[in-house]
């Protein structure tokens, strides 16, 4: 089993809410679905944001809390049909999606113990 999938796989394990984990390492972007996730974006649509809006968002946030914040720990993005919660890792980052009705926050802590113990 590689190390992606693992990860992922506990991220998943974390609530039923997860819908859909994202990790982007060393160059290499995985990401995986829960099959009964309603609602869901469209793959190719997923990719590119994974490759190139989260990251952007991520390097927004990073600059902003190193000025004068005290750094940057997560970036949660509140859409219609879903949370998103992305975290900065030392070589990527990862991304994770929650139904409505959750609190991402709940589990940012987890998750980053489980991406930073892979």
């Amino acid at each position: 089993m590689n190390s992606h999938h693992d990860v992922t796989n506990r991220i998943f394990a974390l609530s039923p809410s997860v819908r859909y984990v994202a990790l982007y390492r060393g160059g290499e972007l995985t990401s995986q679905q829960r099959a009964v996730a309603g609602a869901a974006s469209a793959s190719e649509s997923d990719r590119y944001e994974e490759l190139f809006v989260n990251p952007a968002l991520l390097t927004l946030a990073r600059q902003r809390g190193n000025l004068d914040c005290g750094g940057s720990r997560f970036v949660l993005v509140g859409y219609g049909n879903f949370h998103q919660l992305l975290m900065d890792l030392s070589d990527g980052h990862v991304s994770v999606c929650f139904e409505l009705a959750s609190n991402p926050l709940e589990h940012a802590d987890a998750i980053r113990s489980i991406c930073e113990n892979a």
